[in-house]
């Protein structure tokens, strides 16, 4: 499976990070607002952030998100976690700068990515902080499916409680497309 592929929507086109992306993503980042209810609630700050950014260069599987209007860099995700054996992958690490919240944009990063996903394995999976509702609705609205919880230790060594969602490839989708099941 491609980790880092270009795909591109009707808003969006996602590309592999790269070192250069470091200000203009790190200024998408860098409002408090964004991490309030994530477990790294301080990954705005630089220091914090450096270390995401270091994490998704070093992936192998990050993508940045670049509103195509403007041209400019709205957040970034990323896969991990490819298990070809149990044919699954997870989407995580993902944030959007405020101003692409409440719109269409979550939706194409993510039905794009799952898109690319389901052609090569059955399920992808998401793990969600406990108490960051948005992103649990965000990826219920998507069709994730509350499977369980899993502890993660997280940047600075603290064990974070987080949720498990699951959503499982549509039955026909490689023939039809995914998008109209979406």
């Amino acid at each position: 499976m491609e980790l880092q592929p270009c795909l591109v929507g009707e808003l969006l086109e996602l590309r592999p990070v790269r070192p250069e992306d470091w200000e203009e993503l790190f200024a998408a980042a860098s409002d408090p607002l964004i991490w309030e209810q994530h477990p790294s609630r301080t990954r705005y700050q630089e220091e914090v952030f450096r270390k995401y950014f270091q994490g998704a260069l070093d992936s192998g599987g990050a993508l940045v998100a670049i509103e195509k209007a403007s041209g400019k860099i709205a957040g970034a995700s990323r896969y991990h976690g490819y298990d070809e054996k149990e044919s699954t992958i997870e989407i995580g690490f993902t944030f959007l700068a405020r101003s692409y919240w409440g719109g269409r944009y979550n939706g194409e990063m993510k039905r794009l990515m799952l898109e690319h996903a389901f052609r090569f394995v059955e399920s992808v999976t998401f793990r969600v902080g406990v108490q960051n509702i948005r992103s649990r609705k965000a990826v219920e609205k998507i069709g994730g499916v509350l499977t369980g919880r899993t502890e993660m230790v997280d940047a600075n060594g603290t064990m974070v409680e987080h949720v498990v969602y699951r959503i499982r490839r549509p039955e026909g989708s490689l023939k039809r497309g995914f998008a109209d099941l979406f």
